[in-house]
């Protein structure tokens, strides 16, 4: 993943709300305890009071930003996490003495560092712990134990209320991102692994047989030279069976039925939630002409369920004359669209030149257009 990803607008903006709710999530961590250092009278206290809060909310943001960062590298994770902790653990000297007496200003930071915990997901032993210690610092430093206790309790249940819906949302959508891309993988293994079955089938037993013969011809030319020359006839004519076999299912691969296709995607495409309609001409297209359009309608589909976030979808094959054109049109596109540069279909494009079709892609307000030409 190189450690940087394109992300899709409306994960970009799912993830940008989930900042937002996190951005309050750390305010709440310099306001309130910045109310304590607001009534601190002792100047040293101020300063290092001030330098506790910021440490400790740079430090939950740093923490609380690899939440929505999935393609962050273990190590920055780690790093992040870590200074969290240093932060979190520097707070207490820095500012428990802050406003002594009228502000519990570190009750307030150990709440918010127990809100935090849940969406860090430190498992269950760790989030013991540090909930147990905290609790205890928070009523050994209190002036005012059951102010303190409430405080820690109130702002924990507040900060992981305000922030834990939106995560969960963020959560489910990049299980459906991850879920759309896997199920498009998995048609195009179930299409290799058919191939691969049928490609055992024909040339198991032809190629079981050809060893054997090969075997008696090899114990009989010592002792019988015309019964060793009939067998190896027999291997010779074996092995171009066996080619011929072979070619004649690369064709059946190759010379698909265009409008079962056409079905299979469309199942496809729905049971991932994009509407589909389909348009073809009512009679049989010829064998070329379908041979041509297997696999741009493959490729355009398997694109539209890995790079955009579609609907619905039209797939048209019409027929004029001697051209025949077939238009995909999403909507849902996005800046990680396939287009005319598209590695996949820039190949399909030059094959089709080279059979005298063209094939066009452009995206316009949110919709993918890919028209594919060929001459029947």
């Amino acid at each position: 993943m190189n450690n940087i990803v394109r992300v899709e607008p409306s994960l970009r903006r799912a993830r940008a709300v989930t900042l937002g709710s996190l951005a309050v999530t750390v305010l709440s961590s310099l306001l309130t305890p910045g109310i304590g250092i607001l009534r601190e009278q002792r100047p040293l206290w101020i300063v290092l009071g001030t330098i506790g809060v910021l440490a400790f909310a740079i430090a939950q943001a740093g923490a609380l930003y690899t939440t929505v960062t999935p393609w962050l590298t273990e190590k920055t994770r780690r790093r992040l996490l870590i200074t969290f902790a240093v932060a979190s653990v520097a707070s207490l000297p820095l500012t428990a003495p802050v406003g002594a007496g009228r502000w519990e200003t570190w009750a307030w930071i150990g709440g918010s560092l127990l809100g935090s915990l849940p969406m860090l997901k430190p498992g269950r032993l760790p989030g013991i712990g540090v909930t147990v210690a905290v609790t205890v610092a928070a009523l050994l430093v209190a002036d005012r134990p059951v102010a303190a206790l409430v405080i820690l309790t109130g702002i924990a249940a507040a900060v992981f209320t305000m922030s834990i819906v939106h995560l969960w949302l963020w959560d489910m959508l990049l299980q459906a991102r991850k879920g759309r891309e896997a199920q498009a993988r998995l048609a195009a293994t179930e299409e290799r692994l058919r191939f691969a079955r049928d490609v055992h089938d024909v040339l198991g037993h032809d190629l079981s047989v050809i060893t054997l013969k090969a075997e008696l011809a090899a114990r009989l030319a010592p002792v019988d030279a015309a019964a060793a020359a009939r067998e190896a006839s027999d291997v010779q004519r074996l092995a171009t069976k066996a080619l011929a076999d072979m070619r004649e299912a690369v064709h059946g691969y190759r010379a698909v039925d265009l409008a079962a296709q056409l079905t299979a995607i469309a199942d496809v495409l729905r049971s991932s939630g994009v509407r589909c309609t389909i348009t073809q001409p009512s009679g049989e297209l010829p064998q070329a002409v379908a041979t041509r359009l297997a696999p741009v309608l493959r490729e355009a589909s398997t694109n539209m369920l890995r790079h955009s976030q579609a609907k619905w979808c039209t797939i048209d094959v019409t027929r004029d004359g001697e051209e025949v054109r077939m238009t995909v049109t999403n909507d849902g596109a996005t800046a990680t669209a396939p287009d005319r540069h598209s590695s996949g279909l820039a190949g399909l494009a030059d094959r089709l030149a080279e059979a005298g079709g063209r094939l066009r892609t452009g995206t316009q307000d949110g919709v993918f257009t890919l028209e594919a030409t060929v001459r029947a």
